[in-house]
């Protein structure tokens, strides 16, 4: 256990993309990543990327390729005696990319109904950074107001909004783009995006 370590949830929002790059990233950065899977995510994933991710008996292989596998550790999503679980858990924050309006509901009302919610509570009660990735259009009131509430209690809210002033050639740009600015949040270092101010954006501003 260290403080540096890093907590991701995958829900069953469609944006798996945005999932599986980030644990690339953060695995390639060197970082430990403590894992969780909702079975609505497993089965976007599969919707999504055409990857079977066993929730039961999980596998990283087919998800990550070959990693070093102590730099990975799962739990399920179901397991309540996962240290994630606990606020004397150190972690340096949480991330759920992507985060579904049903995972919101549970966190802005405080129903840890499972390992995600509950460890996503813990990071608000310890003040700790909480990171969520929606991906859902249009937004009903419901949602709003759930968000707004989360928000409120702390956690960053971080719709999967790619930027267009980059000048994205392939949807690896436009994921790439989300998965730097999570990174920017968890302050993990990384080359996924041109940053606006840079000289190369020069050109895009209007004439004066």
């Amino acid at each position: 256990m260290a403080a540096q370590d890093l907590v991701v949830a995958l829900t069953g929002a469609s944006g798996a993309p945005y999932g599986v790059r980030l644990l690339q990233v953060l695995l390639a950065a060197g970082r430990t990543v403590h894992l969780t899977i909702s079975p609505a995510a497993a089965e976007v994933i599969r919707a999504e990327l055409g990857l079977i991710v066993r929730i039961d008996r999980f596998d990283p292989r087919p998800l990550l390729g070959e990693i070093p596998i102590k730099q990975i550790h799962y739990h399920h999503y179901q397991n309540f005696q996962a240290g994630i679980a606990s606020g004397s858990f150190l972690t340096a924050g949480m991330v759920i990319c992507p985060c579904s309006m049903g995972t919101v509901a549970a966190i802005a009302h405080g129903l840890s109904q499972n390992l995600i919610h509950r460890a996503a509570d813990v990071h608000l009660k310890e003040r700790r950074k909480l990171i969520l990735v929606p991906r859902e259009t249009p937004l009903g009131v419901v949602q709003l107001k759930n968000l707004l509430a989360c928000a409120e209690a702390g956690a960053v809210v971080m719709p999967a909004m790619p930027a267009f002033y980059t000048q994205p050639r392939s949807l690896e740009d436009m994921v790439n783009f989300i998965v730097g600015r999570v990174c920017d949040q968890l302050g993990v270092e990384h080359r996924l995006l041109r940053r606006w101010g840079e000289s190369e954006f020069q050109a895009l501003l209007p004439n004066e």
